[in-house]
């Protein structure tokens, strides 16, 4: 029964994750058209022509889809197991799209967002978390610290999620309360990834008060 219960959490989380990835593909084929009133870029037309603002935009859009992908592979106990190589293909990728190509792009992102600097700061924080989450898993995973960077590794998917959240929160926010476009701009860039830090702290040590960490062999 045990059993059933964790194909049953794991076959929702991954219904979730495909209708996730989904949503964000249609959006980035959308974004190939290079078109600058669709979208977020409706209400981004003062900065569409700053080339350093324009580049980081096409390129964290681009790069992103590739980090929530990573979700159906690195997460499968199957794949970790069985395709090792696969596991650690993806990982590198995963990696490396976040820590070259989208935080610097994200900071640049950051530091333009709306919402004045409630906003800027919440995603100048989520971006240096980010980066550090990811970097701690890929150190712990060098170091054959195994739980380590599983936890780690948690922690930076929660944020990639927060590509998902963040649109999410928006729509809840918008048809529940109503609120002005400057206060929405606040308040989602908040809600868009910290109660993601929360869950997956909460789900962290459930998981460690319920099985003890234990070092992978050099």
């Amino acid at each position: 029964m045990k059993d059933f219960g964790g194909i049953l959490q794991a076959l929702f989380a991954y219904v979730i994750l495909c209708l996730a990835t989904f949503l964000m593909l249609r959006m980035v084929i959308d974004y190939s058209s290079f078109r600058t009133d669709i979208h977020f870029l409706r209400f981004k037309q003062d900065y569409i022509d700053i080339p350093w603002w324009r580049a980081s935009f096409y390129i964290h859009v681009f790069s992103s889809i590739f980090a929530l992908a990573a979700g159906f592979t690195q997460f499968s106990s199957h794949i970790l197991k069985h395709h090792r190589k696969v596991h650690r293909v993806v990982g590198r990728i995963y990696a490396v799209d976040i820590l070259f190509i989208n935080f610097p792009a994200g900071m640049v992102m950051a530091v333009y967002a709306n919402g004045l600097w409630p906003s800027r700061a919440a995603f100048v924080i989520l971006d240096c978390l980010w980066f550090y989450f990811t970097w701690r898993a890929v150190r712990a995973a060098r170091q054959k610290r195994i739980p380590e960077h599983k936890e780690f590794m948690l922690r930076s998917y929660a944020l990639t999620f927060s590509a998902i959240t963040l649109r999410t929160w928006k729509i809840i926010l918008l048809n529940t309360f109503h609120p002005d476009p400057l206060s929405l701009y606040m308040i989602d860039a908040w809600m868009g990834f910290v109660p993601n830090l929360i869950l997956i702290e909460w789900l962290i040590r459930k998981k460690r008060n319920r099985k003890p960490l234990v070092t992978a062999p050099a």
